[in-house]
């Protein structure tokens, strides 16, 4: 299979917290009828698939290892922009720019369940997201680079902290309803009585504060001014703590927020099912964040010490994980050199064992109090012939020195399959087979 990217297609920019923002994609809201039979007959698909029995029983997998009541392994891979190799632009039917994304995330769907074969649950739902702006932290971000999903330099905004540091504010969100409501009604048109369409947002997905940091400051200054700086440094953390509690207040009184129990994607791998959310006094007329997962997390931070993450950004984490019910950390960053200060995280349940984390830690520190979320490494599967033994080495390698973990397996952060897509469907399944080597 060919290669295409084409990152300026809204259907090809698929993150984790979602597809794009509707102002962002100009579409007509008017599908012809070759488009409206496509999304139809994928969404029919997609309705076949959820009804069957293995979806629940995986749903009730996800939730017994999210409640700590099993320590079954789970494998799920998200191969993120190696999509767009796996189904590629000019493959999809659709040309309106939200037909396109509402075609691309049920071609995925339908792939997971027939090809990678993994624990991803399909449900027998539609989500439609707001169409709302948010004008940011006051401060001009700009960036450089990052074409096909790549590595990228951002500019400098935050240059002088006496001049800058006053033009800093909190963000706020304008929810375009007619928008909202024009793409709500066109869902419910097309898919109403094939799937259930629901009106839900994922508006974040870390609250780690430290990515808006640094595109604000930029990665060395960032990582100096905690020696150089650190008086601003809190003061600018300070701004940005505060600023997303406040986010999430206004969030939760305006009645936006959803609840994130379910297959919704939670932190940087997994996803939400549990019995232990939302609070017993949930009220369905209004989810809180303490209804919620919530995740922080401090890759950036990958080379200072964990003394400086504890001083330096460890105090506003835990403000924000303080509103969660449960909360989830991590991502790149090595977990278990600053385990002692990140088990004080309020209400920690799920931790990133990422591939540069000693996964022999996993058992001790984590044990089956917490959830060990595994990163095998991406890197093998980027070749254009993947080297299986490598792939099945770093498998039996993350399931033999993590047993005794509540662990699931996650494959994710691929910027390229090597143009094949065989690659994700190859390390599912061997990772299957090692886990089954090591567990019986």
């Amino acid at each position: 299979m060919s290669t295409l990217y084409d990152l300026a297609d809204p259907a090809m920019q698929q993150t984790a917290a979602g597809y794009p923002q509707l102002k962002t994609m100009n579409t007509s809201f008017l599908f012809s009828q070759d488009e409206r039979d496509t999304l139809r007959s994928l969404a029919q698909q997609v309705a076949e698939i959820a009804s069957l029995p293995v979806q629940n029983e995986k749903a009730k997998l996800w939730t017994a290892h999210n409640d700590l009541k099993t320590l079954e392994p789970l494998v799920f891979i998200d191969p993120e922009n190696g999509w767009n190799e796996i189904i590629l632009a000019s493959e999809l039917v659709c040309r309106d720019p939200l037909a396109r994304v509402w075609e691309m995330q049920f071609r995925k769907q339908i792939y997971w369940f027939r090809y990678l074969k993994d624990d991803k649950v399909i449900e027998p739902y539609f989500d439609v997201p707001y169409s709302y702006s948010d004008n940011g932290w006051g401060l001009n971000i700009a960036k450089h680079g990052g074409d096909h999903g790549g590595a990228y330099a951002v500019t400098q905004a935050l240059v002088d902290y006496e001049r800058d540091l006053d033009k800093l504010h909190y963000p706020i969100i304008e929810i375009d309803h007619e928008q909202s409501e024009k793409a709500m009604t066109l869902a419910m048109e097309l898919f109403d009585g094939i799937l259930a369409v629901r009106r839900k947002n994922i508006w974040w997905w870390t609250l780690g504060m430290c990515q808006e940091y640094v595109n604000m400051r930029g990665m060395e200054d960032f990582m100096c001014d905690m020696i150089i700086e650190p008086d601003n440094f809190h003061a600018v953390m300070e701004i940005l703590c505060s600023g997303q509690l406040k986010r999430l207040s206004w969030l939760e009184k305006s009645g936006l927020l959803s609840l994130n129990n379910d297959g919704t994607y939670v932190a940087s791998g997994g996803f939400g099912y549990t019995n232990e959310l939302p609070l017993s006094d949930f009220n369905s007329s209004q989810v809180r964040t303490m209804d919620m997962w919530g995740f922080v997390d401090a890759q950036e931070t990958v080379s200072v010490s964990p003394e400086m993450y504890a001083e330096f950004v460890l105090p506003y984490h835990k403000r924000i994980a303080d509103r969660f019910g449960m909360n989830c950390y991590g991502c790149c960053e090595i977990y278990d050199t600053r385990w002692e200060y990140v088990k004080t995280i309020p209400r920690l349940r799920k931790v990133s064992v990422s591939p540069w984390a000693n996964w022999r830690t996993v058992p001790e520190y984590l044990g089956n109090k917490y959830i060990a979320s595994v990163k095998p490494s991406p890197t093998p599967l980027a070749s254009k012939i993947m080297n299986e033994n490598e792939v099945r080495n770093d498998c039996r390698r993350a399931a033999e020195q993590t047993k005794g973990g509540v662990c699931e397996f996650i494959m994710k952060d691929n910027n390229t399959l090597g143009g094949n897509p065989e690659h994700a469907i190859r390390w599912v399944q061997i990772m299957r087979e090692e886990i089954i080597k090591v567990y019986g």
